[in-house]
């Protein structure tokens, strides 16, 4: 590898006479902290090439042993030189620069200059090792504000060979070596974040230091994500796995949502979560469902990047429909409508919608503008690509991030019974407090320790990657978050994971939401015993957790106690019997009533 040597220090010369010796002077040397260099941009302080040509692949050299990113690889992704990535809703870019080129700093302590105000910096990053496969680097970024305040927060990226894939913006089936030319092995890049003052404006950051001969911390691109001033979210779901369907050819989905917050302008997500290709939006449209998939009126266009209609998105990446002007009805039902050129075989999917969407026979086209349902023959149970609607105005948005419980699995399918609706209603229906949207992010059998689906490939298991994994796409990159509601725990616990684990996990989840400003409030695991897999020993875990939220010592902001509002008095390891959806472990309608009707609504904004 590489090395600079930066100077870190000035010197100052003291003269120090001595009053016993009058002709005997003493030179002293104090070091002090040099103040940092002039920032410059950070194209200019490129020093390292990542990326080669399939062709030629000692052009480029990203790890110090000859290895490097293939070129054609990032482009079948849709990352080609210059290309915009929204990713975790930052706008980032991938390095406008040919294979061979440099395209990246190796961070040491360099002086970036960046401006903006935001919620969070945001930095498209790798790790490396000459000696192979790692798993994160770390480093230490100082960041200045222009009022002359400073703040440091720790980057950890992961690497590109090993790094973990649940956390990757992108994975790529292929590394290039001088030596060997191309092999089979997956590389990644990461999106990391460290948060920013909202109040303060940024005006330059001090890279970390060189981590050592072990390792190299690598930055493609840094950006402000900028907070989502002016908007609520009012609907959204999680991504839980990347499956295969179709293959859809010039098909239109129209998928049914219901808005927990309205106002007088809207703008819709789309995601290509874990994706490996880029997927083509033709059109996409919204409007008010009347029944089934038939429109109240005819859908209103959106647009995409400043009045295109449609859009590609890059794999891993998202892309947000420009603002239309369209009133939004609070607790309305809502049909958006997403044409799909094709062919698309596998697609990003909350698999778990207790909702039932439509979608055109093959080769219909865009039926986006049809009022009318006639053309929507098929049906779905998931909602592929789409993962929020916004509203122009309002509050901010509570977050529940969850597992089925919260997803709402074995309530009635197309009734909006889950518990985050009914508090939804109860928050619209009130005055007292602010009228925060509810953003439902539970995924069926989520954890908050582990993996279930890996992260990358496609997959039948759309479990998600863990709580902590999603965190940063699920919560803290959602608009208008200002509280999180972490409900969870009960499938760790399930599946062997210790009482201490989850608590450390709870804990690294509510440490990260309250460092971006968010309120966070802790539920107790609900009782499931009778559950096929509910033992006692998992009992006695999950009580031991329960015990921790309780009693939390102040992890938490508020702690909403959905154990003692559906457990059975004279049996707590077991759900009362009138909230019981008959499985033992999810509860049915008028349990998930009872939980969104316990929530103490001022507890959501302290």
């Amino acid at each position: 590898m590489h090395r600079r040597t930066r100077t870190r220090s000035l010197t100052v010369l003291t003269t120090v006479t001595l009053a016993t010796a009058p002709a005997l002077t003493v030179t002293a040397t104090a070091r002090q902290p040099a103040p940092p260099p002039r920032p410059l941009p950070l194209e200019r302080l490129y020093d390292n090439r990542a990326v080669s040509d399939d062709g030629d692949p000692g052009a480029a050299d990203f790890d110090g042993a000859g290895r490097s990113l293939s070129a054609q690889d990032l482009n079948a992704a849709g990352w080609e030189p210059g290309a915009r990535l929204d990713l975790d809703a930052a706008r980032l870019r991938r390095p406008d620069r040919a294979p061979g080129r440099p395209d990246n700093v190796r961070a040491d302590g360099q002086h970036v200059k960046l401006t903006g105000r935001g919620n969070a910096l945001s930095f498209l990053a790798a790790a490396t090792s000459p000696h192979g496969p790692g798993d994160t680097a770390a480093g230490r970024v100082t960041l200045h504000y222009r009022d002359g305040s400073r703040a440091g927060h720790t980057l950890t990226v992961g690497d590109w060979r090993g790094g973990p894939l649940s956390t990757k913006a992108v994975a790529l089936p292929h590394l290039n070596s001088r030596e060997g030319g191309q092999a089979q092995e997956k590389t990644r890049l990461y999106a990391v974040t460290v948060p920013l003052d909202p109040n303060r404006t940024l005006s330059s950051v001090t890279l970390p230091e060189d981590p050592g001969p072990d390792s190299d911390l690598h930055i493609f691109d840094a950006a402000v994500r900028p907070a989502a001033d002016g908007w609520t979210g009012s609907w959204a779901a999680s991504t839980g796995g990347y499956t295969k369907v179709g293959p859809w050819r010039d098909r239109t989905l129209r998928l049914v949502v219901h808005a927990s917050s309205g106002g007088p302008a809207a703008r819709i997500r789309l995601e290509n979560t874990f994706a490996a290709r880029p997927v083509r939006i033709g059109h996409a449209s919204l409007a008010v469902r009347r029944d089934g998939a038939t429109a109240d009126r005819r859908p209103v266009p959106l647009t995409f990047d400043g009045g295109r209609p449609g859009t590609r998105i890059p794999a891993g990446a998202r892309a947000v429909s420009d603002p239309v002007g369209f009133d939004v009805p609070a607790g309305a039902d809502l049909l958006i409508s997403i044409h799909l050129p094709g062919p698309v075989d596998a697609a990003p999917v909350h698999s778990e919608a207790a909702q039932r969407s439509y979608l055109s026979a093959d080769g219909s086209g865009d039926r986006t503008r049809d009022a009318a349902g006639d053309a929507f023959t098929g049906s779905l149970t998931t909602w592929p690509f789409l993962t929020g609607v916004d509203v122009r105005g309002g509050p901010g948005s509570v977050v529940a991030l969850g597992d089925s419980i919260t997803d709402g699995v074995r309530s009635t399918p197309g009734a909006n019974r889950r518990w985050p609706d009914v508090l939804a209603g109860r928050l619209r229906e009130q005055h007292d407090v602010p009228r925060l949207g509810v953003l439902n992010h539970g995924i069926s059998a989520n954890r908050i320790v582990t993996d279930r689906y890996p992260g990358d490939g496609v997959s039948t298991d759309t479990a998600g990657v863990s709580a902590q994994h999603r965190l940063e796409r699920d919560v803290l990159a959602q608009t208008g978050a200002r509280t999180v509601v972490l409900f969870e725990g009960i499938n760790d616990v399930r599946w062997g994971a210790s009482a201490e684990a989850v608590i450390a996990g709870m804990k690294a989840i509510a440490s990260r939401a309250r460092e971006r400003g968010l309120r966070v409030v802790g539920a107790t695991i609900t009782p499931c015993e009778g559950y096929k897999d509910c033992t006692a020993d998992v009992d006695a875990r999950r009580e031991t957790v329960n015990a921790f939220v309780r009693q939390n010592g102040g992890v938490f902001d508020a702690v909403i106690d959905f154990d003692a509002v559906v457990r059975d008095p004279a049996r707590p390891s077991r759900m009362l019997a009138a909230y019981d959806s008959g499985d033992h472990l999810h509860p049915g309608d008028a349990g998930l009533e009872a939980m969104g009707n316990a929530v103490d609504l001022p507890l959501l904004t302290g």
